[in-house]
């Protein structure tokens, strides 16, 4: 059967069906790594750079030149607008549906002219896509001429976890169009682990040449120098490590992520670019307690790329892109399947090894020796707001900020606030006016001794911004203290003097709320106490 391919990316859709033995016969997208990727490990289909949009609309001599029948359509319109990666689901949604729109129109075009082929079409994209895609859409809500309806959650559309069809990944996409019922192959006992995908290539630097089995492929293989985009290491710095496990394992409210990665679980969903200082950030561990990010051969056997398959992209960061936006081939290959089971056709029975075009220049990051990263200064008016560390109690934290200063006169004010809960309709902001009078009295000496023992290295707002702005290195060796370090004394000084237990005890205090966790009142006095002598403003703490 033929296949047509719209926003085909680097091809994992369309690899799943040519594993299954359909013919590949186009394929568009409109970026050119892609469509050289796609061309690359595909010679043969008529690739073509465009815009899918442009198609969709061409006039019909026009539209069936570019556009050859085939029996089945698959599409995976970018997503980027749908994610709640994306500014948490806000972001603007009008592209991502015009995108759509010009697939489903494609779709009717083809579905509903005379003498039609297509029997199956199938559009893959993340799964809060669904509410956007109307379960009909007539002729005129595509811009186009007739009487039909195309329905396009009939069957077997729904939701569907890369890891039950055999992918190293927890990638759950949602699928909808015309198609029958893929079939899982796994279930939560027998899924893919990312243990089992790094086990599989190796160590990236081993000398040995040994082959190397694919996990996605059993049966095929090649030597180790020949797996393309793997024989490198991106070592993090510290500065970066830092960032990842603050952002992974101390962000507010929301629960926390593995550091390193969890390797007895499928990998987390790859993104289309890889961070390393970022909530959302792989990290592998590596030799003695370093850490690094995944080669572009590992991530794409986590998305169940055969190891034979090559991305033209001529940067790291352009390769993660084309394998992070593609469709896993392990999804694909359960749908191709299934319509081959529906029209009684074979499977191969082995995995098919890929011919490479010889039309197409590759660049091997093999052998590539990336340096690690040197933490640059911060710009002098780079912005702060952040809790103390590992201190969230019934909701409440302890947070320091400098958003309230006048950025474009450079004159910054840092300011203590206890933030309760999130969200636009459970989250709250006080600042009380706290006295020593209303720490208990035990703990009196101690926190007074604390707050003298802790020197910042500056006497004013604006030197404590210098600092902040300052890398790790330049603070440490001019012996100061920026907001991070500061952050964590106070937390290390919390926890010399209280329990867990008792640092939830709730104390009672004359402004807003209320009361409070007692770690949270000792936080909020001691950080208030010292920004107020920065700035000889008293900044919600007041005299005894």
């Amino acid at each position: 059967m033929r296949v047509a391919d719209f926003f085909c990316g680097g091809g994992g859709f369309s690899e799943g069906f040519r594993q299954a033995g359909f013919t590949i016969v186009f394929a568009v997208d409109k970026w050119e790594p892609a469509v050289k990727t796609y061309k690359g490990n595909k010679p043969g289909v008529n690739a073509i750079r465009d815009d899918v949009i442009r198609i969709s609309m061409l006039p019909d001599e026009d539209f069936e030149k570019t556009v050859p029948d085939s029996e089945v359509i698959i599409g995976s319109p970018p997503c980027q607008s749908f994610s709640h990666s994306n500014k948490s689901g806000n972001a603007d949604k009008s592209l991502g549906i015009r995108l759509i729109e010009a697939y489903l129109r494609i779709i009717a075009r083809k579905k509903y002219k005379e003498g039609s082929a297509l029997k199956y079409w199938v559009l893959e994209n993340v799964p809060a896509v669904e509410q956007y895609i109307k379960k009909e859409y007539s002729a005129a809500d595509l811009g186009l001429e007739g009487e039909w309806t195309l329905k396009t959650q009939e069957g077997a559309s729904g939701k569907y976890n890369a890891k039950y069809f055999g992918a190293p990944t927890n990638r759950e996409r949602f699928l909808c169009g015309e198609f029958p019922t893929p079939i899982a192959t796994n279930d939560d006992s027998t899924v893919v682990c990312l243990g089992d995908v790094l086990e599989s290539l190796g160590d990236p630097l081993r000398e040995e040449n040994e082959r190397i089995e694919d996990i996605n492929n059993p049966g095929f293989s090649l030597p180790c120098k020949e797996v393309t985009d793997q024989r490198y290491i991106y070592e993090l710095a510290d500065f970066e490590c830092a960032t990842a496990r603050r952002l992974k394992q101390d962000k507010g409210y929301m629960g926390k992520m593995s550091f390193p990665e969890n390797l007895n679980k499928p990998a987390r969903t790859v993104m289309a670019t890889m961070s390393a200082s970022a909530r959302e950030a792989m990290i592998l561990g590596y030799k003695d307690g370093k850490y690094r990010l995944p080669t572009v051969r590992e991530v794409a056997c986590m998305m169940s790329f055969p190891i034979d398959y090559w991305f033209y992209g001529d940067s790291k960061a352009t390769k993660h892109t084309l394998v992070g936006n593609a469709v896993p081939p392990k999804l694909s290959f359960a749908v191709a399947k299934a319509i081959a089971s529906a029209e009684g056709l074979e499977i191969p029975k082995e995995y098919i090894p890929i011919q490479h075009s010889i039309d197409e220049d590759f660049l091997n990051l093999n052998g590539t020796v990336f340096d690690v990263k040197t933490e640059k200064p911060r710009r002098a008016v780079a912005k702060f707001k952040y809790h103390i560390p590992y201190l969230i109690i019934d909701r409440y934290r302890v947070e320091l900020t400098n958003y309230h200063s006048d950025f474009d006169k450079h004159e910054f004010v840092w300011n203590t606030e206890i933030h309760y809960s999130q969200g636009k309709e459970k989250a709250q902001k006080y600042t009380p006016s706290i006295n020593a009078n209303d720490i208990p009295i035990d703990l009196g000496p101690s926190i007074e001794s604390m707050i003298n023992g802790i020197n910042l290295g500056v006497e004013d707002m604006n030197s404590f911004q210098k600092s902040y702005c300052m890398t790790a290195a330049e603070r440490k060796q001019n012996k100061l203290q920026g907001p991070y370090e500061l952050l964590q004394t106070i937390k290390e000084c919390i926890d010399s003097v209280l329990t867990k237990e008792k640092q939830k005890q709730s104390i009672r205090i004359d402004d807003s709320p209320g009361s409070l966790p007692l770690a949270i009142l000792v936080g909020y006095f001691i950080l208030s106490t010292i920004i107020s002598n920065l700035g000889g403003i008293n900044n919600g703490c007041r005299d005894s």
